[in-house]
């Protein structure tokens, strides 16, 4: 296991925000991203990102992930009730690089494979092979801080 999986992963989302620097996007919280329903699409979680993604949970003083007030809604259950991210500094690798075309669309592959691999290493690490949909990888990630 990486001595802190953690750290590993905030310093690849680090790497990210440099990526992005280079690819500028023109996203201004619009959070269609975050309506799953209507993108089609679930962030996948690694094993590392869940866990930091569950540290962020915690460290807003929840326990859990909030109820969704609509389960049907098929938003993120990671947006506050003022519709923004809760977590947004710690937010996922795939919500980073987002695949919403109104702020640019998908970053490529190529400019993040190396972090990529990155993550699939600490997810490894962690015992993990595969990633997890966002909301059923947060909340395991938070049962382990039960323990």
């Amino acid at each position: 296991m990486p001595a802190d999986p953690c750290a590993e992963v905030r310093a690849i989302y680090a790497e990210v925000e440099a990526v992005l620097a280079a690819h500028p996007r023109q996203c201004e919280a619009r959070t269609e991203c975050c309506r799953f329903r209507l993108t089609g699409r679930t962030p996948m979680l690694t094993a590392g990102e869940a866990l930091v993604a569950a540290q962020a949970v915690r460290a807003a003083g929840r326990k859990a992930l909030p109820p969704s007030a609509d389960p049907n809604a098929g938003r993120c259950p990671l947006l506050g009730r003022d519709g923004r991210c809760t977590i947004y500094a710690a937010r996922p690798f795939g919500c980073r690089t987002h695949f919403c075309a109104a702020a640019g669309g998908m970053l490529p592959r190529k400019a993040l494979q190396h972090l990529i691999h990155r993550l699939e290493a600490v997810a490894e690490q962690l015992g993990q092979t595969d990633p997890r949909p966002l909301e059923s990888a947060v909340t395991e990630a938070l049962l382990r801080f039960k323990k």
